[in-house]
């Protein structure tokens, strides 16, 4: 299986890419979709990261959400909604595979541009889908993109 990264979608689908960025950077806490040991769903919340290219995934050492990834790197992420009824800027749901980094060079050059605190689990995601769902007038906007394929878009009355 091919893996894409944040950069293969930029380059795929720049303003795509910039419009769901823009998305995840409006609120610093999101909402990640787990598997547990058992296959029933996790929902944790998580802070996202966009740097050298990729988006990346920090966890506090050991947390469930973690040993999750670890086990079956399977996810979806969905943005914070914010607050009231404006959704400014739709929703938008990425999910793909986190892949955890234990290369010491990759994480300290994480660490000496992001600060995160240590110690902590780095993941690195690889894109499956990604859908952003917003309202243009009196339509319902679904866009869709998948590695390998055109965004797809559908209008909804």
């Amino acid at each position: 299986m091919t893996s894409f990264t944040w950069a293969d979608f930029q380059a795929a689908e720049p303003a795509f890419a910039e419009s769901v960025q823009q998305r995840f950077q409006q609120y610093k806490h999101h909402v990640l979709a787990t598997l547990r040991k058992d296959g029933s769903p996790r929902l944790t919340g998580l802070e996202v990261d966009f740097r050298f290219g990729e988006m990346w995934l920090g966890m506090m050492p050991n947390s469930r959400k973690a040993q999750d990834l670890q086990r079956d790197p399977r996810f979806a992420i969905h943005t914070n909604p914010g607050s009231g009824d404006s959704m400014d800027g739709g929703d938008v749901r990425i999910g793909g595979r986190a892949v955890e980094v234990t290369d010491p060079e990759v994480i300290r050059r994480f660490v000496a541009e992001a600060k995160p605190p240590e110690p902590f689990h780095l993941f690195r995601v690889e894109l499956g889908e990604v859908v952003r769902t917003y309202v243009d007038g009196e339509e319902l906007v679904v866009r869709t993109w998948r590695p390998g394929a055109a965004v797809r878009t559908q209008r909804r009355r």
